[in-house]
């Protein structure tokens, strides 16, 4: 096994609270709406396209209008997880380091531009990872860019490491095995490998054949 791709969001962290905060600071301050958002209402969002969670969450907002307060929470966003303290799973930056050693590190989540920067940033992670990719940079969802960071960096094997059904569900349309992170945001019942926690990796030899999902 050459690569592993890792989500973000309920995989290598919980930027919920932060994220909640600084939405919740747009809204506050860019429009007249009431609505607010907790941390534990976007764990439940998160994996699925910006464009649907905004849907969602502003369903009586004109499209003009929500693409602009979606601007504006976006940016907030990136600069808030950039410096201010999201949850690390537990060993996940040693993790990574110790795993570079063995493998080629990448990330596809599905995110707005700028947001695994801030990442990589906040977590002083830049060096162990080798490429990543977005929706925000390539107007695609997560299949098909778990496709762009393969045929890009012409792996020849590697496996996805998620925690929703979303992210299952790209797996198996990539075509490479999916390792479910339990612990994370989503409940998914198909998968090709379980980790409890982030440590479970260091653990795992990564003779991990794709099983036929079954939906």
């Amino acid at each position: 096994m050459e690569a592993i791709i890792f989500d973000v969001d309920g995989t290598l962290w919980d930027s919920t609270e932060i994220v909640a905060a600084a939405w919740n600071q747009v809204f506050a301050k860019e429009t007249n709406l009431s609505v607010r958002v907790t941390a534990m209402e976007l764990k439940k969002l998160f994996g699925k396209p910006l464009e649907e969670i905004m849907r969602i969450l502003l369903p009586d907002v004109l499209e003009e209008e929500r693409i602009r307060i979606t601007k504006e929470c976006f940016e907030y966003e990136n600069k808030w997880v950039a410096t201010k303290p999201c949850l690390l799973y537990e060993g996940m930056p040693e993790g990574i380091r110790r795993l570079s050693e063995r493998f080629k590190l990448f990330i596809v989540s599905n995110c707005q531009s700028g947001y695994i920067e801030a990442f990589l940033e906040a977590t002083g992670l830049s060096e162990f990872i080798e490429d990543f990719t977005c929706p925000g940079e390539t107007n695609q969802l997560k299949a098909e860019n778990i496709k762009i960071i393969i045929e890009r960096n012409q792996l020849k094997s590697a496996v996805y490491v998620g925690d929703t059904l979303g992210d299952m569900e790209a797996a198996q349309i990539s075509g490479i095995p999916f390792i479910y992170a339990k612990y994370g945001f989503g409940e998914v019942e198909k998968y090709d490998a379980v980790i409890e926690q982030f440590l479970d990796l260091m653990k795992m030899d990564f003779d991990i054949k794709r099983a036929d999902y079954i939906l």
